[in-house]
């Protein structure tokens, strides 16, 4: 038991290091310019809207973190989750790796500030809403899964009045402003590869969800759309 419990801290220890410090340190890294302000700006943004993010959410639902630090660990994850999971998070370190390469090369001019104050914006919208998510739903897991476990249930609550998933829509806007942010239009490679896996997920999980979650096909006729209101 002892054993165990030292793995799964080691575990999640290695995953915060990797996920809330390094990544967001990458285009730092990667281009070796350290007075690059908005790289120092992202960073910050990324690694307070985590902490921020959780803290609130395990004041609120404790089983939730730890939910989520069992992510890839879970016995009744879908197959196909496995793999769009897996693309997600690689995608996810991808967009910063690009971006340092890119500041490094040079590959793409400064664009313009008022354009980065306004990606900057919608950064810290995605971040608002995606956290917004987390706190409010307990059944926000890392995979795709039904939780019985845990007493899953429709979660129709705050931002999930708005759109059915709108953790995903609050990522979905900080993948496609962060490019702009810093100044690297090579960036939307993987930020466009990103958004096919997040479409695709997004589906195939709100279809689960429909078969297999309770009272879900109602909720989802009232909130008609799964990521952005008005077209999808």
């Amino acid at each position: 038991m002892g054993s165990r419990s030292w793995t799964v801290t080691v575990r999640v220890v290695v995953q915060l290091l990797v996920f809330a410090v390094a990544v967001p340190f990458l285009p730092l890294l990667v281009s070796g310019h350290w007075g690059w302000w908005e790289a120092w700006i992202f960073a910050l943004v990324c690694i307070l809207g985590f902490v921020v993010s959780r803290v609130l959410a395990a004041r609120r639902n404790p089983d939730l973190i730890a939910e989520r630090a069992r992510f890839g660990q879970q016995g009744n994850a879908k197959p196909w989750d496995k793999v769009l999971s897996s693309l997600l998070v690689l995608g996810g370190g991808a967009v910063p790796l690009v971006v340092g390469l890119d500041e490094r090369f040079g590959w793409t001019p400064a664009l313009s500030l008022p354009l980065k104050v306004l990606s900057l914006a919608v950064i810290l919208a995605g971040y608002a809403v995606s956290s917004y998510a987390l706190v409010e739903n307990r059944f926000f897991s890392g995979v795709v899964r039904i939780q019985t476990d845990r007493g899953h249930h429709v979660v129709s609550s705050g931002p999930y009045g708005w759109v059915r998933h709108p953790g995903y829509a609050g990522g979905l806007l900080t993948y496609l402003a962060t490019p702009l942010f810093l100044d690297s239009l090579w960036a939307y490679a993987p930020v466009v590869v990103l958004t096919v896996v997040l479409i695709v997920r997004t589906s195939l999980e709100d279809r689960t969800l429909q078969s297999e979650l309770a009272g879900y096909r109602d909720y989802a006729g009232r909130v008609r759309y799964r990521l952005l209101p008005g077209i999808w």
